[in-house]
C-alpha cells in the first residue's frame, strides 16, 4: 500500500476524524508554511473551530517528496500544514493572525536555527476570497513589523498547489512526543484585524 494512502487511513490523534477523505461540505481548507511543521500543525490543532490538521510538503517541484529529500533540499518542497476548519466557528483572518505571529516572516528560507528553502514562509490559498485577505493581512503586518524596525516580508503568497502528506511519523508529532522541538518563535507583533479589514476596504 503507498505511504500516502497509509496516511490518510490515519486518525488525528487529536481530533479524532480521518487525515483523508471527504470533509463535511461547511469545512473549509487553508494551508501555511511557517517552518519546522510539527510546532506549526500544534498552533493550527489548538485553535478552536479548527476541525483537523495534517503536514506534508508543497510547491516543489517533484512529485514524490519525502523527509529526507525536502531536507537535503532536493525537491524544492516547504513543509507545510493544512488546515480544515469552519468557519462558523472560526474566521480564515483568525488562522492567518495565528499564522503571521506564531513565527517571523521576514527570514527567508529560515526560521531560527531551521536553516533551509523547506523553511520558507508561505500562505497558499485556495479562492479569491483567501488570496485577498492574504494580501491584505500581509500589508497590515508588514506595516506593524516597520513599527518595531523589523524588515521587510518574505513570504510567499501563491494558489494552493498539490500538497503531499509527510510520513505517519510525522503527523501530529508533538501530541505523541509533547516534549519535542518545536523551533518557532514568533516577533512579539500582533496583527490588527481591523487594519486588515480596512486594507480590504481600500
Amino acid at each position: 500500500m503507498p505511504m500516502i494512502d497509509k496516511v490518510e487511513q490515519l486518525e488525528h490523534l487529536v481530533k479524532g476524524v480521518s487525515l483523508g477523505g471527504d470533509k463535511p461540505a461547511h469545512w473549509r481548507e487553508a494551508m501555511f508554511a511557517m517552518g519546522c511543521f510539527w510546532g506549526a500543525e500544534r498552533r493550527f490543532w489548538q485553535l478552536e473551530g479548527v476541525q483537523c490538521t495534517a503536514v506534508g510538503y508543497t510547491a516543489g517541484h517533484t512529485d514524490t517528496p519525502s523527509y529526507a529529500a525536502v531536507c537535503r533540499g532536493d525537491t524544492g518542497h516547504a513543509e507545510a500544514v493544512k488546515v480544515w476548519f469552519d468557519p462558523a466557528e472560526v474566521s480564515y483572518l483568525e488562522l492567518l493572525a495565528v499564522f503571521w505571529q506564531e513565527h517571523d516572516p521576514t527570514q527567508g528560507v529560515r526560521q531560527g536555527n531551521d536553516v533551509g528553502s523547506q523553511y520558507r514562509s508561505g500562505i497558499y490559498y485556495y479562492d479569491d476570497e483567501q488570496q485577498h485577505m492574504a494580501a491584505a493581512s500581509k500589508l497590515a503586518f508588514e506595516e506593524a513589523l516597520r513599527g518595531v524596525g523589523k524588515g521587510p516580508i518574505t513570504t510567499e503568497i501563491i494558489a494552493a498547489p498539490k500538497f503531499y502528506y509527510a510520513e505517519p511519523e510525522h503527523q501530529q508529532y508533538l501530541a505523541r512526543n509533547p516534549m519535542g522541538y518545536c523551533g518557532l518563535a514568533g516577533t512579539g507583533v500582533a496583527l490588527d484585524q481591523s487594519r486588515v479589514l480596512g486594507h480590504l476596504k481600500g
